[in-house]
């Protein structure tokens, strides 16, 4: 939630906001605009240009205002119908701020951090081929663009490549940079793949 002095800025932001958009059509332009510019396929990199249009067609200060407010947290967001919006102007931001705020704060994040990873997921699978059942693992990166992205493998394959990664990184690690945690899921993870290996009698 905003301090008193943040809900004070906040407000003189959020007034001069609604001036830009008293005349009629400026909701309408703007609506548009965020529906072209965020379906567009280059959009994560078109985020600025985006901005730089709103601040052209409300002002700079109101066009900034504007992008803020629809990525702005749902406590910050909820307290706008208090500063002196009219009832239509803000029953229309809500409906944008649902339809484009996460599309634009994901893009800025993006944009901020272009090789930040959001998350990932790991699955497996067994698929069935002239040379027998082989497994493989099925990576998922999620980037800040919410756009996944896959690499598949044979387990041997994604198990080298965890190897790699195991003695590159150890190369440099310091004490303070893994938990112990991490290293108790390693452990185990080895012990696992050690016990599925050998050789059944």
């Amino acid at each position: 939630m905003l301090d008193h002095e943040e809900r004070f800025l906040f407000r003189e932001e959020i007034v001069n906001l609604a001036t830009a958009l008293a005349d009629p059509g400026s909701l309408d332009s703007v609506e548009d605009l965020l529906a072209e510019v965020t379906t567009s396929p280059h959009f994560d990199s078109d985020v600025f240009i985006l901005e730089r249009s709103l601040q052209v067609m409300l002002g700079g200060r109101a066009g900034s205002t504007l992008v803020g407010l629809l990525t702005v947290t749902r406590e910050v967001f909820d307290e706008v119908g208090e500063m002196g919006l009219p009832a239509d102007v803000h029953e229309r931001l809500v409906g944008m701020r649902a339809r484009f705020g996460l599309a634009i704060d994901n893009a800025l994040n993006f944009l901020n951090n272009p090789d930040g990873i959001q998350g990932h997921n790991f699955g497996t699978q067994m698929t069935h081929g002239e040379g027998g059942v082989t497994l493989q693992g099925r990576l998922t990166l999620v980037r800040y663009n919410n756009e996944p992205q896959f690499f598949i493998a044979d387990a041997d394959v994604l198990l080298s490549v965890a190897a790699d990664m195991m003695e590159r990184l150890g190369e440099h690690l310091e004490p303070e940079m893994i938990e112990p945690e991490l290293l108790t899921r390693l452990r185990e993870g080895i012990d696992l793949i050690e016990r599925r290996a050998k050789p059944r009698a």
